[in-house]
């Protein structure tokens, strides 16, 4: 089934890590085109905003504050929404984090944090919710990775591992679903301008100084989260295998396909230029 998100009246739209960001804009978009929502974060606050928001175009919405990375949170979510508003015609795996900072610089626990909420937050979400999409027969999953999930940055290096594994995931569940109606999408966005910039850990270096340098540099490329959300919703539309976003992750996404040698020397150019 292809779902076209133009019109969303009636259907029940899934989001988690809405709390701020591209998570916040798809829900406001969807809500916008008549979805139904259900929404989940770890920062009460923010997931309250996003309600107020969502609600005063008319959305129906609830949401729940939730930890992606745990499995029982996670279940609940899922048989609360089920049975609040019935089965997903659309789940969108937003929720993620950031670890700044080489592979060596990365800790254990760092490690443990990135491959919870980036990988096995994904994992829970399509355990909570695809085996009713799946017996449906029909709807769409979109799992947000990164254009670090198609061209490995040494400057992202815990990072860039959790978001191939997102990208591998989404594409062998893709094949899995086809038979039961159910799209995949796996989402590599690029450099928009979100509080992750500000709100990730670094490692190596001189911290402030890298993370001043990296959100001004993600500011003045301007491209802002409720465009971001817009083209993943089209990607949506066209039942996209893999959808890069923003330019320089078209770029990253074709170089990595037909001139992987090159693709690896122009990482190593931009990690010497973000140091």
């Amino acid at each position: 089934m292809t779902l076209k998100t133009k019109d969303l009246t009636g259907r029940v739209v899934v989001v988690t890590g809405a709390g701020s960001g591209i998570g916040r804009e798809l829900a406001v978009h969807a809500g916008r085109r008549g979805a139904t929502l259900s929404l989940c974060d770890r920062d009460e606050a923010g997931l309250e905003q996003t309600l107020d928001l969502v609600r005063a175009s008319g959305a129906k919405a609830e949401g729940q504050v939730v930890d992606v990375s745990d499995a029982e949170q996670m279940a609940v979510f899922g048989k609360t929404t089920v049975e609040q508003f019935g089965v997903p015609d659309l789940l969108i795996n937003n929720a993620g984090i950031a670890v700044i900072g080489g592979i060596l610089d990365t800790t254990l626990a760092d490690w443990g944090r990135l491959l919870g909420v980036n990988v096995m937050g994904v994992v829970h979400g399509i355990n909570a919710f695809v085996p009713a999409m799946a017996e449906r027969g029909g709807g769409h999953v979109v799992n947000v990775a990164s254009a670090a999930g198609l061209l490995a940055n040494p400057q992202l290096g815990g990072y860039s591992a959790s978001k191939h594994a997102v990208v591998g995931l989404s594409e062998a569940l893709r094949i899995e679903l086809a038979p039961h109606r159910v799209g995949v999408t796996a989402v590599c966005p690029g450099i928009i301008d979100t509080a992750i910039t500000r709100n990730s850990a670094y490692r190596g270096g001189d911290a402030a100084a890298r993370k001043a340098k990296t959100a001004k540099t993600y500011a003045r490329r301007g491209y802002t989260p409720a465009r971001a959300a817009a083209n993943i919703l089209k990607a949506v539309d066209r039942n996209r295998a893999v959808a890069p976003i923003a330019p320089e992750a078209h770029v990253m996404y074709v170089l990595s396909r037909i001139a992987p040698p090159l693709a690896r020397r122009l990482s190593a150019v931009m990690a010497k230029v973000a140091e």
